[in-house]
């Protein structure tokens, strides 16, 4: 163990050697006897600190004190099952904008889509009919797709 351990050790544990870790009890015994001088300062350091932390209590509070920032103190809302209406009120407001934005997003997903689908079945069925027997390339396409394609043509 070399000097700088030792002193992490009693800043980190302070001067009662029983705190440290047991694995480094023995270490920091021998390099206490090697270079006694320096470990002695290091524990007079942290022994010093030791008895200013015991000594330290912290201060009382009065019972006025006490009183006059629990008055100050705002007081707790109401439960959402209380007999508030706008506890409840906002709670089912929370609930319908979620609802909302949830049947939006859906309504957008599923819009978007169908225009995309439709596009690429009108698409195939232009390239069957454009192809030289047409009556058997249409033959895969429903009759509600002839005649959307009709429509949009």
């Amino acid at each position: 163990m070399d000097i700088e351990r030792y002193r992490s050790l009693a800043e980190a544990y302070g001067a009662d050697m029983s705190r440290w870790p047991q694995d480094q009890r023995d270490p920091a015994l021998a390099l206490h006897a090697r270079e006694p001088e320096a470990a002695g300062r290091i524990l007079a350091e942290a022994a010093f600190l030791d008895e200013a932390l015991d000594a330290w209590r912290p201060p009382t509070v009065s019972h006025a004190l006490r009183e006059r920032v629990l008055a100050g103190a705002p007081r707790p809302r109401a439960a959402l099952g209380g007999r508030s209406l706008g506890g409840r009120f906002g709670l089912w407001l929370s609930g319908a904008g979620l609802a909302a934005a949830c049947a939006a997003g859906i309504v957008v997903g599923m819009a978007g889509s169908s225009a995309a689908i439709s596009d690429v079945r009108a698409d195939e069925m232009l390239a069957a009919a454009a192809s030289e027997d047409a009556s058997t390339a249409l033959a895969p396409f429903t009759v509600s797709d002839r005649l959307t394609l009709r429509r949009e043509a």
